[in-house]
């Protein structure tokens, strides 16, 4: 897990989305010709968002490394994959809720105007530093002694072992909470000087000594499936695992000093916030941080649904049988945030700075040209990777994590899936009311999207078999994020105004019958190899339902979109080509 982010839903488990970059410069005018408006600022946001997607790409392929040595390490479902799951994600929920969402959103349009001071904002940098490594260090320290507490929050019918174990994880990877928001901190001040590369890579730093760590405890402890006592973990077994994830986090963080030294970047320890400019950043930081709140309720009930059904949804469960629960889900969501991480989260990075630039400067016009652009090509690329979760979900599942929890897993990225175009363009349009300092309005869209995730989660305890509640929550996910979405974009559009609305509909309109036509076809080609292999029984059944239908599903999709004149594959080919 590389960096901490939310689910505007509240749904499925927070492992981030890597930090944002920033785009062209620290103006925030990502291009000198045509504004962003025309051909030149397609490229010119295509290439910044290229440049970051490398990074982020060579992270997530990292991630999912790592995540399928955590599998044959600790197993998908059991009482260790299940401690190690809910106790690592510890820091990241803290993280989220005391600073992560704040600090995404405030800190690039603050200093991007605070770099227009007489010192170059270098007193801005300087107590803003301070004030978050003080804030954080007395946190953490903080919620090391709080560590049962919080583990019980998430996992209340657990019983004693199970919460002594994941208490024990706890105490071991809870540090990282330091680390995470000194990465943030240190990585926005990279963006808002122009520095496009490092924040994005610095987490592929983190999965290497992450994979060494497991690479380790196999050599010592043996895999998953053999006889090593590995569902209950030792504390030299808890040692071992959580201090190399810990590891990990403190060397992305430390690894982006290298970049500020060699821009001259220097912090002399500043206490105090008065007479920099913090009131208005104040603001936003306080509707966000509600926010986040709101999600993270959400995802507390989503965790404590996916502990119930785990246990049986209430049924009793037959020896020997093991259900799914929130590992299942953590390892689904990593699947699912792969292609949100890849496309999204640089076009957003990209925008998001010439954003706060254009913003800060009055071209109204040329926000809502971008944001325009933004939601246009994120349309393109989010649909069609969710398309190929939903219909290859399950034999991607078999084919990383292997014919024993695979499957179930691939069906919960899957369903998680279904709202993927949806939480994309989400994101962005929350960070382009962040770009003109409104707080209020992205809130209320996190409480919509919160509110119907947390009631259809509820649902699904209810009724839903215990073995397909993962999936289920899932679904419940998808829905919230169509909701929230909905609910922003109206919002959006009454600050605004236009902006080329009615030129994004028909366009979407475009990607999802290319989308609906690309499903049906790679489905029948699923299908059609499944029945020559017999199933999908293991990883090389698995890698020849992905490859042949996967190709199907992509080459319908691209001839759909050239049969209905979707002008944005070209811009989106052409930089896939230089690149």
């Amino acid at each position: 897990m590389s960096t901490p982010s939310t689910s505007p839903a509240g749904g499925a488990a927070p492992p981030p989305d890597a930090g944002p970059d920033a785009a062209a410069s620290t103006s925030g005018a990502g291009d000198t010709t045509g504004g962003g408006r025309g051909p030149a600022g397609v490229r010119s946001l295509l290439r910044s968002s290229t440049v970051m997607a490398a990074g982020t790409a060579v992270s997530r392929a990292l991630g999912l490394v790592r995540s399928v040595v955590l599998v044959v390490a600790i197993g998908a479902v059991g009482t260790g994959a299940d401690a190690f799951d809910v106790a690592n994600r510890l820091p990241n929920i803290v993280y989220l809720l005391i600073a992560g969402g704040v600090l995404n959103a405030v800190l690039v349009p603050q200093i991007v105007r605070a770099s227009r001071d007489p010192d170059g904002g270098a007193a801005f940098v300087d107590r803003l530093v301070t004030l978050i490594v003080t804030g954080l260090a007395a946190v953490t320290a903080l919620c090391m002694v709080a560590a049962p507490l919080l583990v019980r929050a998430y996992a209340s019918s657990w019983g004693p072992d199970e919460l002594r174990l994941a208490t024990a994880i706890a105490l071991w990877v809870l540090p990282q909470l330091f680390f995470y928001g000194l990465y943030t901190v240190l990585g926005q001040v990279l963006n808002a000087r122009g520095s496009f590369g490092p924040y994005m890579w610095a987490p592929v730093v983190n999965n290497v000594v992450s994979i060494a760590g497991l690479a380790v405890f196999i050599g010592l402890f043996g895999r998953a499936d053999e006889t090593t006592g590995l569902d209950t973990l030792d504390p030299t077994q808890v040692a071992v695992l959580a201090g190399t994830a810990t590891l990990g986090v403190v060397a992305q963080a430390l690894v982006l000093l290298v970049p500020l030294r060699r821009l001259g970047f220097t912090w002399t320890p500043r206490f105090g916030v008065r007479g920099v400019g913090l009131r208005s950043a104040g603001t936003v930081a306080l509707w966000t941080f509600a926010g986040i709140l709101v999600s993270q309720a959400g995802y507390l009930v989503t965790v404590q649904v996916a502990v119930y059904g785990s246990q049986g949804a209430g049924e009793p469960v037959p020896e020997g049988v093991v259900l799914p629960g929130p590992a299942v889900l953590g390892y689904a969501y990593l699947l699912y945030v792969l292609p949100h991480s890849l496309v999204a989260v640089s076009v957003v990075t990209a925008l998001f700075t010439r954003l706060s630039g254009r913003i800060t400067s009055g071209d109204v016009d040329g926000a809502r040209a971008d944001m325009s652009l933004g939601l246009r090509l994120l349309g393109v690329v989010s649909v069609l990777s969710a398309t190929g979760l939903v219909v290859l979900g399950a034999p991607v599942g078999v084919l990383l994590f292997g014919p024993g929890g695979g499957d179930v897993i691939g069906a919960t990225a899957g369903a998680m899936a279904l709202g993927l175009p949806f939480y994309s363009a989400l994101y962005l349009v929350q960070r382009g009311f962040y770009a003109r300092e409104d707080g209020k309005r992205p809130f209320i869209g996190v409480v919509v999207a919160g509110v119907v995730s947390v009631v259809l989660n509820v649902v699904v305890a209810l009724v839903v078999p215990a073995e397909l509640v993962v999936v289920g929550l899932g679904v419940s996910q998808s829905v919230g994020n169509v909701a929230g979405l909905a609910t922003a974009l109206v919002l959006l559009h009454r600050r605004t105004g236009s902006f080329d609305g009615a030129r994004v509909l028909r366009l979407h309109v475009r990607v999802l019958l290319s989308a609906v036509v690309a499903g049906l076809a790679g489905w029948g080609a699923s299908s059609g190899v499944q029945a020559l292999l017999s199933g999908i029984t293991s990883r090389p059944t698995a890698l020849a339902v992905v490859l042949v239908a996967g190709a199907v599903v992509v080459g319908v999709y691209v001839l759909m979109l050239r049969a209905t004149r979707v002008r944005e594959l070209d811009d989106v080919l052409a930089q896939v080509r230089r690149r």
